[in-house]
């Protein structure tokens, strides 16, 4: 598996129909990969006989589960700062405009399986009544059905939660730069946060670090929503101290259209719940998008989740509130 071979497969991915060698060709650009069409042709062959793609007709290519399996352990030097680099491309598309709630944001998709959907819903009730969610609107789908450009599998229910780096791009778009430093677990005692009792750099992972924090087992979200002692998916952000007071008003603005998130802005060039800044910086503690997730697995209710799945219409999700009023429609097997 070299370079190419693996840009094929990651453009074959984003694909849920059929695409021939031409346009993976210009696809295939956009990764610094200037081939032609016979070039990505030849390829195309050995990821066939791989097994990692699947021949329709004459040009046409899928992707197969096993080019998926393949795409996620492959070359994993090349996915150092993957990452930082997807935050960094979708702050800056992010278009959810404050004014009007339109526009869109960056979900979190997570899955479990069917069966379990009334217990999810219980499960969360009390997550979505509490600070340590980015928002409380949420959508929910079958498998079968899409969310973005999301596929989800059948047998299980999709869900997608507003994802934290959703205020990197308010921020972006308020001129407000944001540098993403690290995903970590925050420690709460008494409901409020106290210190990082682990942190998993962005730039030198190729995981999302809050994905592996929910398979390491390593949250309490149940304990500090229940309990108001526990431990909570949280990120760290950096900002410039010139734009302190500026972060602050945007913080409150969010915060009164119902976008939560922001847990905590610090002061100038002073650490923050014991996690040093970079010099005329300000730390910012933002809550992760996937601790209602967390909550479910916690419960012993298997999931899987893909931070920073997909973009999508911010007035198309439904509050959590709206959707307990259709428990009966759940009970009757819909969505």
């Amino acid at each position: 598996m070299n370079k190419t071979m693996l840009s094929i497969l990651k453009i074959l991915e984003k694909y849920t129909d059929v695409i021939g060698s031409r346009e993976i060709s210009r696809q295939l650009k956009l990764h610094g990969i200037d081939i032609t069409e016979r070039t990505v042709r030849y390829h195309l062959r050995i990821l066939d006989e791989r097994g990692y793609t699947e021949v329709f007709g004459k040009e046409g290519r899928k992707i197969t589960g096993k080019g998926r399996q393949e795409l996620k352990h492959a070359l994993v030097s090349e996915k150092i700062g993957f990452v930082i680099s997807k935050i960094e491309t979708l702050s800056y598309q992010t278009t959810l405009d404050l004014k009007t709630l339109d526009g869109d944001v960056i979900l979190n998709i997570s899955y479990f399986p069917e069966e379990k959907l009334k217990a999810a819903i219980k499960i969360l009730t009390p997550v979505f009544s509490s600070p340590y969610v980015m928002s409380d609107r949420i959508i929910f789908a079958r498998g079968g059905e899409k969310i973005g450009d999301v596929l989800i599998p059948e047998g299980k229910i999709g869900v997608g939660t507003v994802c934290s780096v959703t205020i990197n791009g308010i921020f972006l778009k308020a001129g407000i730069p944001v540098t993403s430093r690290f995903g970590g677990v925050v420690e709460t005692e008494n409901g409020n946060p106290t210190r990082f009792i682990s942190l998993i750099s962005y730039e030198g992972s190729s995981l999302d670090p809050l994905e592996i924090f929910i398979r390491s087992k390593m949250t309490d979200v149940l304990g500090a929503v229940r309990n108001h002692h526990g431990k909570i998916l949280a990120s760290f952000r950096e900002i410039p101290v010139v734009c302190i007071t500026e972060a602050k008003k945007l913080a409150e603005r969010i915060a009164e259209k119902g976008i939560g998130g922001i847990l905590l802005i610090g002061d100038p060039n002073k650490p923050l719940l014991e996690v040093p800044v970079g010099i005329d910086k300000v730390g910012v503690v933002i809550v992760g998008g996937l601790n209602p997730v967390a909550a479910i697995e916690e419960s012993g209710i298997p999931t899987e989740s893909r931070a920073m799945s997909t973009l999508y219409k911010y007035s198309k999700l439904k509050s959590f509130k709206d959707i307990l009023s259709e428990t009966r429609l759940y009970e009757k097997g819909g969505i």
